[in-house]
């Protein structure tokens, strides 16, 4: 176990100016602390965390994130309390401390909803300072490291849990070196038969080509150097994961893998790289397809650096990666390179001198803009959280953050030149929203290099896109299938709920305003105000939408704003169109009487939906639909619409008793503008030769449209058989079904429903 004195010397020797005093005391506090506690291994629990903030100074991180990596338990596992971390250590310290605490561990074999939260909680953590990051993945490498100590089935949870979140998140902040190590240590607990014989399979490998790779490096060197380029060459071997998944993606077997061995070429300058890469294309023939240029289009993990595969010495494939010294170390370090932490000029210190909680906010905004500066992969995460505050379910969040997470990139550009980085299988939808969410909900149509494609195109790498948008366009829920990026997937679902909303908004002013007519009463919306708070709604618009969805009656609404109002309630039977009006004054439904008038003269009015265009989503009965001409009622499904039924319909027996579901609702087609109703007929027919075409050349003859045959029953008589049609009005299919009566070979035609 490390001593004191010995962690103190590691920071001071990347930092001269530590808090040696701060180091010190936290030490201490730990350890007495975490006292006579054990791990599983049967070492002092304090143990792990002196190794974290051994992690944590590899990183070179500030005094801060070292006193964190420290007490990052101690809330959780001791007595100890923030108030106290506070008091010794300072706010932002405590600030930090909580924020790791606050995380509770992810469990993927719990409920979908509780790893959300979770994971919820982390990305808040995290973006409110990127610091509860760092010390989360070294608290989290060092417990993979220990896992052989833990029960087999902790240690599978625990690699699962690891490989799905912790790696990835890694790897998208750009901790090149902590996430190849989290998916190692992962994949060797998760597939220790794949790992071993990978593993087995590298000794080998390795054994054989001892020599051949000095003598690459050597000749690289040499054939620089003699160009006036001073280089650092080294070899590195891929690691058992990485080397199983390329197996796993592509289907090769071990020996038809050519880039195990990849060779770095660090250089003083990007000028040096590209003279390099020169130098390396004119010595050795290159591999076609195997050239990426990632200095002048990063990787969005700030990921930076010229990727080149040639017929090197030997004739053996050659993959080398030339890159500066700072490329070198943000490829490592990733987010963790970046001076924000270690830079403290202007930010009053070294992280621990905030003493309240304003000083704290002016330092993280400060950091935070410096940082988002600096780094693409804090700016994704920024983004990401974004998309949290826009009203995402947790699920939903989980689904779009883990999307964003395992994809590989692709990389376009807009027509003025712009990169937009993509998952790999996005779709110019996808391309649409990333630029911005108006432009993703206004989208209509795309170009492709300059040729019109569909939407559900799949972009590949350097395509140029050019969205085509329409004012008019809503984005169609379809949509969400379609597209692969969270952004999107976000935008449509909170379009869809909007667009709904609006519709139920319209139904509910509708509802309150005939309600209020029928009262006596005077409607506005600025009356409305007064009520709210009896009601429980914060505004006007969520109350509109209650009553759309049937979540709060109209007559509740109207003794809110009108305490005095007393209503009159009907009995006796269900209307009908005998009536003069319907749907509405039935048994056990609210009618209004309009003063001036006596109690026999009440008028009661209907609700017009006209045809499919109202303000809420309407259908028609399953069995048999409505046509105009049909008594019709509308039947209300909160978070659906309306239903619209012939008053007929034996179907309304099942809301005899929910008569607030009940909408009085006529016809208003537009003479000028007809269009097709959904009816059903019922048809027993002889079975011989041309029946069918028979029934259906009626129907054709007489202008109807037939959308669906159903055969019921097939006998050596007669066929049964349902068909689903699309007529003008009532008239029209009553024409129809006396013209199929008249055919010999029909036994029957009814209406279903008739």
């Amino acid at each position: 176990m490390m001593r004191q004195y010995e962690l103190v010397e590691k920071v001071t020797r990347y930092n001269p100016n530590a808090d040696e005093a701060l180091l010190n005391r936290a030490y201490v506090y730990a350890m007495r602390a975490h006292g006579h506690q054990r791990r599983a291994s049967g070492d002092p629990y304090f143990s792990h965390p002196l190794e974290v903030a051994a992690i944590l100074t590899d990183l070179k991180l500030d005094d801060a994130s070292i006193v964190v990596g420290l007490l990052h338990d101690t809330i959780e596992d001791t007595d100890t309390t923030r108030a106290e971390i506070d008091r010794l250590f300072g706010v932002e310290i405590g600030k930090l401390v909580e924020g790791v605490t606050k995380i509770d561990k992810l469990d993927l074999v719990s409920k979908k909803a509780a790893q959300a939260e979770n994971l919820r909680k982390l990305l808040l953590a995290i973006s409110d300072d990127v610091r509860v990051l760092l010390v989360k993945l070294a608290d989290r490498l060092h417990n993979m490291r220990t896992l052989h100590f833990v029960p087999d089935a902790k240690r599978a949870r625990i690699g699962e849990e690891t490989m799905e979140i912790y790696a990835p998140l890694a790897g998208r902040m750009g901790m090149h070196d902590m996430r190849e190590e989290l998916e190692n240590l992962s994949f060797k607990y998760l597939n220790p038969e794949a790992f071993e014989a990978i593993t087995e399979r590298l000794g080998d490998l390795r054994e054989k080509n001892r020599d051949l790779t000095g003598e690459i490096e050597h000749a690289l060197s040499e054939k620089l150097a003699a160009h006036g380029i001073s280089a650092k060459v080294s070899g590195r071997e891929k690691k058992p994961y990485s080397i199983f998944r390329k197996m796993q993606s592509r289907s090769l077997g071990f020996e038809q893998l050519s880039d195990i061995y990849a060779f770095r070429v660090i250089v003083s300058t990007v000028e040096d790289c590209y003279r390099a890469l020169g130098i390396v294309h004119t010595t050795w023939s290159t591999v076609p397809g195997r050239f990426k240029d990632y200095i002048s289009t990063p990787k969005p993990n700030d990921y930076r650096s010229i990727h080149t595969t040639v017929i090197g010495p030997s004739r053996q494939r050659v993959e080398l990666q030339i890159r500066t010294d700072e490329m070198h170390r943000i490829a490592e370090y990733g987010i963790a390179a970046h001076a924000l932490y270690k830079d403290a000029a202007g930010d009053r210190g070294n992280g621990a001198t905030a003493t309240t909680v304003d000083e704290l906010g002016a330092i993280h905004l400060s950091r935070t803009k410096r940082l988002e500066k600096e780094s693409q992969a804090y700016g994704w995460l920024r983004r990401t959280i974004e998309l949290l505050a826009e009203g995402d379910s947790a699920e939903e969040f989980l689904e779009h953050t883990k999307l964003e997470l395992f994809q590989d990139q692709v990389f376009c550009f807009t027509p003025k030149g712009r990169l937009i980085a993509l998952p790999r299988g996005a779709t110019p939808i996808d391309f649409a929203y990333a630029v911005h969410t108006d432009v993703g909900n206004t989208c209509v149509g795309c170009k492709i290099n300059g040729k019109i494609m569909p939407l559900v195109s799949e972009l590949s790498n350097g395509d140029e896109v050019e969205i085509v948008c329409s004012k008019a366009q809503v984005p169609p829920a379809a949509w969400e299938s379609v597209v692969v990026t969270g952004k999107a997937r976000s935008a449509i679902r909170r379009a869809t709920r909007a667009a709904v909303r609006r519709q139920y908004t319209g139904l509910g002013r509708q509802i309150l305003d005939r309600a209020f007519e029928r009262a006596g009463k005077v409607f506005s919306e600025d009356s409305l105000k007064g009520g709210l708070p009896r009601l429980a709604h914060n505004n006007v618009e969520d109350m509109l939408a209650a009553v759309g969805r049937g979540e709060v009656a109209a007559a509740d609404v109207i003794r809110a704003v009108y305490p005095d109002f007393q209503e009159s309630r009907a009995t006796g039977r269900r209307a009908t169109p005998d009536d003069g009006w319907f749907g509405l004054k039935r048994a056990g439904s609210l009618k209004f009487r309009i003063p001036g008038r006596t109690k026999k003269k009440e008028d009661v009015r209907s609700i017009p939906i006209r045809g499919l265009k109202g303000e809420l989503p309407v259908r028609f009965a399953p069995d048999g639909g409505a046509v105009p001409g049909d008594r019709i009622v509308g039947i209300l499904t909160p978070g659906e619409g309306i239903t619209i039924y012939p008053i007929h319909s034996p179907a309304l027996k099942e809301f005899d008793n929910e008569p607030d579901r009940w909408l009085d609702v006529r016809w208003e087609v537009d003479e000028h503008d007809p269009e097709r109703f959904p009816a059903q007929i019922h048809i027993n027919a002889l079975n011989e030769p041309g029946t069918l075409a028979q029934i259906a050349q009626v129907i054709g003859e007489n202008d109807g449209n037939i959308d669906n045959v159903k055969m019921l029953k097939h006998s050596p008589d007669f066929h049964e058989m349902v068909i689903d049609l699309e007529v003008w009005d009532l008239k029209h299919l009553n024409r129809i079904i006396a013209q199929l009566r008249a055919k010999r070979v029909v036994s029957s035609a009814t209406r279903v429903n008739g």
